[in-house]
């Protein structure tokens, strides 16, 4: 048996853990890793200390290895996500804010950054609408943790997940059948099709505009979804439709996309995924920010 088999088992065990001992697992890993993990610690230190200079060293430490706790947690958590019983995800998982907005047909993109409870508010829309729901994302190298991905992503509701390899079409034609796209374009993902952007302090962050474009091209509105961990599992907030929002300026688009991330991080620093380099494509002639 695979190492792989052996963890999605064992995940399947954790399960059945009441909350609070998964939760304190999870604590002890995360404090154990943020020791060991000494390169995406210092990614984490770096992302920070970038974004928030007015914080003293000893906050951004401390931010640093809470956001590893979290980032245990949220994934030991998938356990129940993903093989819980239906009533348990709905009694831990609540949807709250402008629910409204998944109301009707009209073509809609929930913006859906990367804080590290994102699988939560994944499960979160399908249990609380009919409409079809699609995701875009990229298959894992390992078989058996892609299809493990695949079947928790998609336990729950009409899910349709998309590969990023597919290419734009398959979106569109969703969107534009009244359907509900999760976008997650909140990484740095190369110079390809990225456009620099502010983002916190740093003037030049490479963001894909997919957004702005998604919604011009599918005649869609974009709400956004922020997941938030908490003691009793997750919170999973949708704010109302942006006003205004696309415009034609893509560019103009894709900084307002980054400020309204801006002001949710601002309300729970640690559980955003900090470990990956958001900073590492930089314009033309420009040094590594993580040098």
């Amino acid at each position: 048996m695979s190492w792989s088999r052996l963890g999605v088992g064992l995940m399947h065990g954790l399960a059945k853990l009441p909350l609070p001992v998964l939760r304190g697992i999870g604590w002890v890993l995360g404090r154990l890793l943020f020791i060991l993990a000494a390169p995406r610690r210092k990614v984490a230190l770096r992302n920070l200390a970038l974004c928030f200079p007015e914080a003293t060293p000893a906050q951004r430490k401390d931010w640093a290895r809470e956001s590893f706790v979290v980032f245990c947690q949220t994934f030991l958590d998938r356990s129940w996500l993903w093989f819980g019983s239906e009533a348990l995800v709905r009694r831990r998982v609540k949807l709250v804010g402008a629910t409204h907005e998944l109301e009707g047909d009209t073509p809609t993109i929930v913006f859906a950054p990367h804080f590290y409870s994102m699988d939560a508010g994944g499960l979160a829309l399908p249990l609380n609408t009919e409409r079809e729901f699609t995701s875009i994302f990229a298959t894992n190298p390992d078989p058996v943790l892609d299809a493990w991905f695949m079947a928790g992503r998609q336990r729950f509701g009409n899910v349709r997940m998309l590969n990023r390899a597919d290419g734009v079409k398959p979106i569109i034609s969703t969107l534009r059948k009244g359907g509900l796209l999760y976008l997650l374009p909140d990484m740095d993902y190369g110079r390809n099709d990225s456009v620099f952007v502010p983002f916190f302090q740093v003037p030049e962050t490479a963001t894909i505009p997919s957004l702005s474009r998604f919604a011009r091209l599918g005649k869609a509105k974009v709400v956004a979804l922020y997941n938030r961990m908490t003691p009793e599992g997750y919170v999973a907030e949708l704010s109302p439709a942006w006003e205004h929002f696309p415009t034609d300026d893509h560019v103009a688009d894709t900084a307002r996309m980054n400020r309204e991330l801006e002001a949710a991080i601002r309300t729970m620093v640690p559980q955003y995924y900090w470990v990956h380099k958001r900073f590492k494509t930089r314009p033309e002639g420009q040094a590594s920010l993580y040098q």
